[in-house]
C-alpha cells in the first residue's frame, strides 16, 4: 500500500475524466451538458480541473481530506445547493513534460476518490461545480501501489463501492458495486486518451469543457497529478438522494479476493 501525504498533494494537480462510465451522466442529468461534444464509439467526454496549484480563482483553493466533507454555502437565494456522492478511482501519475506538453502519464498508484459534486444545471463548465472550497473533495489515505493497468494484471481482481450512512445510522448501497475493468477507458488506452486530450481539448464556449493542458502549464507544470477517472453509475437510491448535514459517505476499492460488502457493512455497524 502506498499512503497519501495530503500536505504533498497541494503541490499536485487534480483533474478529472467525463463520461467514462456507462449510464452515468444521465442519471447525474449531465448528459445535455455535451450536446456540442463529439466522442468516439464509448470514449469518454473529455477532461476537467477541479485543482491547480497557484490557481487565482476557486481551482486554487487545496479541496481534498480524507475525513470530513464540506457542505458549500447556499445558493444566492437562500436555497440548499444539491451535492452527490461521485465514487470514482483515482490514478496518481508522474508527469513527463516534453516542454509544455505532457509526453506521457506514469501510474504509480490508484484508490478510492470521492469527485464530489454540486448538481448545477446549466454550468457554464464543469470545473463549475467541482471545488467550492477546502475538504470539498475526498481521498482515501492509502492507495495500492500500481503500474500494470492491463486487463490482465492485478487491477483485474480490484472493485468499487459507495455507501451512505444517513438518519438511520445504517448504511445503504450508493453507488452499483462494480469491477475497475467495467470502466469504458482503462489502462493504457485511457492513459493515452488523456495524453491525447492534454494536448488537443481547446474547449470552447458552447461546451462545458477546458483547455487543461494550458491550465497545466500555467499551473507550474507539475511533476505529479492525481487523476478522477470517472464516477460509476448510482443505485436507485443514490440518483435521488442528495448528501445533507450529518450523512457519511463511504467509498472504497477493494480485491475480490477480500470480503466484500457484507463484511464492510458489518464493520460499519
Amino acid at each position: 500500500m502506498f499512503e497519501l501525504d495530503v500536505e504533498e498533494l497541494r503541490s499536485w494537480a487534480g483533474f478529472g475524466v467525463a463520461g467514462n462510465f456507462a449510464g452515468h451522466l444521465e442519471q447525474a442529468g449531465e448528459a445535455v451538458d455535451f450536446v456540442n461534444v463529439a466522442s468516439e464509439g464509448v470514449a469518454p467526454k473529455g477532461i476537467f480541473p477541479w485543482y491547480l496549484p497557484g490557481h487565482p480563482g476557486l481551482l486554487g483553493e487545496f479541496p481534498l481530506s480524507n475525513t470530513e466533507l464540506r457542505m458549500p454555502e447556499p445558493n444566492a437565494d437562500g436555497s440548499p445547493v444539491n451535492l452527490q456522492i461521485e465514487p470514482e478511482v483515482a490514478l496518481a501519475a508522474r508527469v513527463i513534460w516534453d516542454g509544455d506538453t505532457v509526453a506521457e502519464l506514469e501510474p504509480f498508484a490508484l484508490g478510492a476518490f470521492n469527485d464530489c459534486s454540486i448538481r448545477r444545471p446549466g454550468a457554464p463548465k464543469i470545473s463549475d461545480k467541482k471545488n467550492w472550497g477546502p475538504a470539498s473533495k475526498g481521498v482515501a489515505r492509502y492507495f495500492f501501489e500500481v503500474s500494470d493497468l492491463s486487463p490482465a494484471g492485478p487491477t483485474s481482481r480490484l472493485r468499487l463501492e459507495c455507501l451512505l450512512i444517513g438518519d438511520d445510522g445504517q448504511p445503504h448501497a450508493y453507488g452499483v458495486n462494480s469491477g475497475l475493468q467495467e470502466y469504458s477507458y482503462f489502462g493504457d488506452r485511457l492513459l493515452d486518451w488523456i495524453v491525447d486530450r492534454l494536448a488537443n481539448q481547446k474547449g470552447s464556449p458552447e461546451t462545458p469543457l477546458e483547455d487543461v493542458g494550458a491550465l497545466l502549464v500555467a499551473a507550474g507544470r507539475p511533476e505529479k497529478v492525481l487523476i478522477g477517472i470517472g464516477a460509476t453509475r448510482y443505485t436507485e437510491l443514490g440518483a435521488s438522494t442528495f448528501l445533507k448535514p450529518g450523512d457519511t459517505a463511504m467509498v472504497r476499492v477493494y480485491s475480490e479476493q477480500e470480503s466484500a460488502t457484507s463484511t464492510l457493512k458489518q464493520a460499519v455497524r
